[in-house]
């Protein structure tokens, strides 16, 4: 049996008492470190009591340290690296034992900065969902109604994703992703509205352990989009349910006017698909302009989502379709594009109400701008402005290896194009023909009443 391999290198979870909040063992490992490294200000509470080690500042040097503990170790020495609470958690020894190997790390957590802040609130953790937004500024969340909403490269998305899929969620900040910033996101997510049913509470933890911490506890989004707080901090959001609120957003549906509708949150219990067609902002007078709650739930199964899935939606009208596919796509995202005014808008008011932050949509006539978007997994088309057959080449050629190109059709002439369009392509296809009837009162009783006829067409890429 082999040796095991010495630790060359020991992580040490350092609070902002600094070397009084330090076990024994933490103690002797920086007494005898020939390096310390660490984060400006976490070096200047241990430096005092390293006077011998070599002291490095990892601050935009990440990529270096595992270099510096090479070299160290290459002279015998053993290192030191410094980091907040818990370096397992969000921390930096995730990094350094994918670049050394397990065996050749020693991690000494100290009590990690999230779960003091659960104990300053004096609330239980373990439902809690961690994130972290402790990196490069991110920029503001875009609210701009006429522009794409952000997507999973923006520095806030995994936090507002968070916070659409679990009540309790607890993060990581810094001076420029601040909560206020935070807040700021939420609100612009749709988050804070009037009649979604629910209630986000902030609550800021800061200066742990210091003789000034402060705790901020229960703030409106509104309180805390207006306010700075003192650095560095925790961010916990809590998400709770107000059943009078949640009923009421529900009545008067049928006689409310789409600005009204439009203001109004879905409460977040809404179901993740198959949602009612009159939920939807829609086109007015012209009503009628989605696809129907019966297609909608077919081609969402023929789409065969993931919960990370990257969707395009192509002639996105109301949304119906795209946003659906958000909820069930939750890690991934959805892009859509609309080229009606009219319709884009009541899209971006759907996706607001449902606070589909996992949704960009662009206001265009596809396929113009969809060389800029990542290779889906699934493509729905929904409608086509006439390049239908341009459309489908260029779905097929971009689509990921086993993805699906689902497209709805109410008229002849469109279907033919599209079967003769994936025959000339080699693609693998099948037509289901959707003739749904809905019931209606008639005097005491009920007949069934005839939509149109829906042609769902289906092709698959490939595996590799």
């Amino acid at each position: 049996m082999p040796e095991p391999t010495a630790p060359v290198c020991s992580i040490v979870g350092v609070l902002d008492d600094g070397w009084d909040g330090l076990g024994a063992t933490a103690r002797q490992r920086i007494d005898t470190a020939a390096c310390v490294i660490g984060a400006e200000r976490t070096l200047a509470l241990i430096a005092p009591h390293a006077p011998a080690a070599r002291l490095l500042d990892m601050d935009g040097a990440l990529s270096r340290v595992p270099g510096w503990i090479e070299e160290v170790s290459g002279q015998g020495g053993h290192t030191v690296v410094l980091a907040t609470g818990d370096p397992l958690c969000h921390g930096i020894a995730g990094f350094l034992i994918g670049k050394l190997s397990a065996a050749r790390i020693e991690v000494l957590p100290a009590p990690s900065t999230l779960q003091l802040a659960f104990a300053r609130l004096k609330k239980p953790w373990q439902e809690a969902r961690f994130t972290s937004c402790h990196g490069a500024d991110a920029g503001e969340w875009r609210a701009d109604p006429l522009q794409p909403g952000p997507t999973p490269e923006h520095g806030l998305y995994r936090l507002v994703r968070a916070v659409a899929e679990h009540p309790l969620v607890a993060s990581f900040t810094s001076p420029a992703n601040s909560p206020d910033r935070i807040a700021r996101a939420l609100l612009a997510a749709g988050y804070g509205e009037p009649g979604g049913g629910e209630d986000l509470r902030l609550s800021v933890v800061a200066r742990l352990c210091l003789d000034d911490e402060a705790v901020f506890e229960g703030l409106s989004l509104h309180e805390a989009a207006t306010r700075r707080f003192p650095e560095p901090n925790i961010l916990v959001i809590e998400r709770s349910h107000s059943p009078e609120r949640r009923d009421g957003a529900a009545a008067g549906r049928e006689t409310a006017t789409a600005a009204d509708v439009a203001l109004r949150a879905l409460p977040a219990d809404t179901p993740l698909f198959g949602l009612d067609d009159l939920d939807y902002v829609q086109r007015s007078p012209e009503k009628g302009l989605i696809t129907k709650l019966e297609a909608r739930a077919v081609s969402l199964a023929k789409l065969a989502l993931r919960a990370d899935s990257r969707v395009w939606d192509i002639g996105a009208g109301s949304g119906s379709v795209g946003l659906e596919a958000s909820r069930i796509a939750r890690h991934g995202h959805v892009w859509a594009i609309e080229k009606n005014a009219g319709d884009a808008a009541n899209a971006r008011a759907n996706a607001r109400r449902l606070r589909a932050s996992n949704y960009s949509l662009h206001e265009g006539k596809a396929p113009a701008g969809l060389d800029a978007w990542p290779d889906p997994d699934a493509v729905f088309i929904g409608g086509s402005g006439g390049e239908l057959g341009e459309l489908i080449a260029l779905a097929l050629r971009r689509l990921r290896a086993g993805g699906r190109l689902v497209m709805n059709f109410v008229t002849l002439e469109n279907l033919a194009t599209a079967t003769s369009a994936l025959a000339a392509s080699g693609a693998a296809w099948d037509v289901t023909m959707l003739s749904a009837a809905r019931s209606q009162p008639i005097l005491d009783m009920h007949r069934l009443a005839a939509q149109n006829p829906v042609w769902i067409v289906t092709a698959r890429k490939e595996t590799a």
